[in-house]
């Protein structure tokens, strides 16, 4: 079963003022059904939010880990929950 899941993850490394948040929107559309949005935080990681089915954010969580990011990324984490809703497509924030 692949249900509809809430992703948040926070990518920690260089992914600051690199084009980081515009292509993790990339990839979220290249995806497909997913939403949600990037956002820089202060203490210099980009928070990313992605609801949609799970195998989706999977892949997009393994793409900020492994996949040719932009910038350099020393570690991601995450956590899992049940989708909020109220997204219209994939933003940077």
């Amino acid at each position: 079963m692949n249900e509809d899941v809430r992703l948040t993850a926070w990518v920690r490394g260089r992914v600051q003022g690199v084009g980081f948040r515009w292509f993790t929107r990339a990839n979220a559309l290249r995806i497909g059904r997913l939403v949600g949005f990037a956002i820089n935080r202060e203490d210099g990681r980009v928070q990313v939010v992605a609801e949609g089915p799970r195998e989706r954010c999977e892949e997009l969580l393994e793409w900020l880990r492994t996949g040719d990011t932009p910038g350099r990324v020393d570690g991601v984490s995450e956590i899992w929950d049940t989708p909020r809703g109220g997204y219209d497509g994939f933003a940077i924030r």
